[in-house]
């Protein structure tokens, strides 16, 4: 068996093992209601009052 057929041979079982696995639901995270929630390129959250008026947003 070549090295290329190995890689293809590991790469298929893991593809395999993947699919066989029940998929889990994921925990989304959701702004609270009183928090703006805009979301910054990095992910992060603004944490400041739903409405503000600040132009600047305020991460955590």
């Amino acid at each position: 068996m070549s090295k290329m057929d190995g890689l293809r041979a590991m790469r298929e079982a893991r593809y395999e093992q993947a699919n066989a696995r029940p998929k889990q639901p994921r925990a989304t995270e959701t702004p609270s209601e009183g928090l703006c929630g805009h979301r910054a390129i990095g992910g992060r959250t603004c944490t400041r009052e739903k409405g503000h008026e600040a132009k600047s947003h305020r991460y955590s």
